[in-house]
């Protein structure tokens, strides 16, 4: 049974019950079923799963593990059933038994989708609950998929991630630790580069070292895709621009799709904790946020697609077409391009074979694990590395910060200076890069030059974590967009100068909106477009003023 949420009123808000009057305004979305002791509502692993409001009767919710299920909640009169997989479409994480007979309400996705957008009060009270009941699995780990891996693989990390990032829980075994785990994959004969191992109980699948789309399409993160529909609008990339665009145009009543290759939240997804983001003046972490905004998201309509990329804009017809790496094609009569930027890889020899073990791109709890008590080098610059070293400071012995220019000031945040300048365990290098790493399976060494003085330093440093400077992924779009020098795409006044030239011919008599490209209904908001501002609060005031821009778009259509 799942231990008790930590504080009481977090319990209540996490299981609560229903009052008469409250039952009263639900009826109407749904259906009375009568059910029986020993009754199989619903199984790991299913999709549409329905929400039940218990009338009378009770109701068992348990969780497949490797040995057996595990029981996490029984539900009585006034309760009701789910998480955040009713909200999203993924597939169930459990199985759901009729413990003692009774009528309980069936309300559909689609009814319940209703019911929240309808009712404010029940609105509340059935996110709230569905949060945190995620959070509790997540906390206990819990889930429909158990990864056997090892600290010493980059998949494992990179799966890990992939589920951590996208708020599902999961079970971890070390095979490092757990030798029977071992020796069962031994007498089953998976080879070393066949780990990590995920079993993934929603399709009954063992996946040997899956990409993180096989993953995806497992857990039914990739949702369920109508190949004959037009969208109104496609948000491509959920980052805090993307999220912030899903959310506006499904609460506005667009048919709204969001297609994500990996994980919300983007860069700012990898922050350990965002404080000058307005309303939140103790901080709050780039995970928290997106996974809220995901929500949020999703219970306005949204559906989101992850583990899904694009690489193809058919651009010379209307409505345009976009073609994902599996082949699907998405109809839609708008876009908003949010896909951001990737953080640049210093140009150093083997650095790539290092990455995932002992070379990162984001900083977040997870990697911290992996370098408690020890000497780490953060490389960069800007707000995400001064958040990153002000968080490994906490449990590293020591930070190195190697920034590439003389000083903080010209691109990071006042208050990170300060928490920066004033922690006696990180050292600042200024003008100061990496130009050599070694190491046998895993990084051991690192080299750094001070170009200042030309002085070279060799460090048995283990762990460098990247984050410097960013580059567009705009590979996909040259044939359509008009870019900058960088390869970042141009929108509103800046393309006057080279709208003439650009890839395909503007065809309306007005001149290209704000955030506009130099396509008609297509938008580049957030860090992916040229000139953008690199803070969290413009990404998401850029998405949501794109939604203004769609409708002015679709009405010319």
């Amino acid at each position: 049974m799942l231990p008790p949420i930590q504080a009481p009123d977090r319990q209540a808000e996490a299981f609560p019950v229903l009052n008469s009057v409250q039952l009263d305004r639900i009826r109407s979305y749904g259906k009375v079923r009568s059910v029986h002791a020993g009754e199989i509502l619903f199984e790991p692993g299913a999709l549409g799963m329905p929400c039940f409001v218990l009338l009378s009767g009770k109701l068992d919710i348990a969780l497949p593990s490797l040995s057996g299920e595990r029981s996490f909640i029984t539900y009585g009169p006034g309760q009701f059933s789910g998480e955040v997989v009713l909200i999203s479409g993924a597939r169930a994480l459990s199985r759901g038994r009729v413990a003692e007979s009774g009528e309980f309400l069936e309300l559909a996705p689609d009814a319940l989708r209703a019911l929240i957008a309808k009712d404010a009060e029940l609105s509340d009270i059935f996110m709230r609950a569905f949060i945190l009941r995620r959070l509790a699995l997540i906390s206990e780990g819990w889930g429909n998929v158990t990864v056997l891996g090892s600290q010493h693989s980059a998949d494992t990390l990179r799966l890990r991630e992939f589920l951590t990032r996208n708020g599902h829980p999961y079970a971890y075994v070390d095979l490092d630790r757990d030798k029977e785990s071992q020796e069962l994959l031994d007498r089953f004969g998976i080879k070393l580069e066949e780990i990590p191992v995920v079993i993934c109980s929603a399709t009954k699948a063992v996946l040997r070292n899956p990409t993180n789309q096989k993953l995806a399409e497992c857990l039914g993160l990739t949702g369920r895709f109508d190949a004959s529909r037009v969208h109104d609008v496609t948000i491509v990339g959920a980052g805090p621009a993307g999220l912030a665009a899903a959310v506006y145009a499904a609460s506005e009543g667009l048919d709204a799709v969001m297609i994500e290759s990996a994980f919300p939240g983007g860069q700012a997804g990898a922050s350990s904790k965002i404080e000058n983001y307005v309303g939140f003046p103790m901080g709050i972490s780039g995970q928290e946020l997106s996974s809220r905004a995901v929500v949020q998201a999703e219970k306005f309509g949204a559906r989101m697609m992850v583990g899904e990329k694009v690489v193809r804009l058919q651009c010379d017809q209307h409505p345009y077409q976009l073609t994902l790496e599996n082949g699907i094609v998405i109809h839609t009569r708008s876009i908003v391009i949010a896909t951001g930027a990737q953080y640049n890889k210093p140009k150093v020899e083997n650095l790539g074979r290092f990455e995932g073990q002992g070379v990162y791109y984001a900083a977040t709890f997870m990697e911290a694990q992996l370098c408690t008590g020890e000497e780490v080098i953060v490389v960069g610059g800007a707000n995400s590395a001064g958040q990153a070293a002000v968080f490994l400071a906490e449990t590293v012995r020591r930070v190195y910060m190697l920034v590439r220019g003389k000083q903080l000031s010209d691109t990071m945040s006042r208050y990170l200076i300060q928490r920066i300048v004033e922690n006696p365990a990180i050292e600042l290098h200024f003008q100061t890069e990496v130009v050599a790493v070694e190491g046998d399976s895993h990084l051991q060494r690192v080299t750094w030059v001070n170009r200042a003085t030309g002085e070279e330093s060799v460090h048995d440093i283990r762990h460098v974590f990247v984050m410097a400077g960013a580059s567009p992924r705009t590979e996909w779009l040259r044939r359509c967009l008009a870019l900058d020098e960088q390869g970042f795409i141009l929108t509103g006044r800046d393309l006057d100068p080279v709208l003439k030239s650009a890839p395909v011919q503007w065809p309306l008599s007005r001149p290209p909106q704000m955030l506009e490209t130099s396509l008609p209904a297509v938008f580049a908001v957030g860090d992916i477009r040229s000139g953008n501002v690199k803070r969290v609060a413009s990404a998401v005031g850029e998405g949501s003023i794109s939604i203004h821009l769609v409708h002015r778009a679709l009405s010319e259509v």
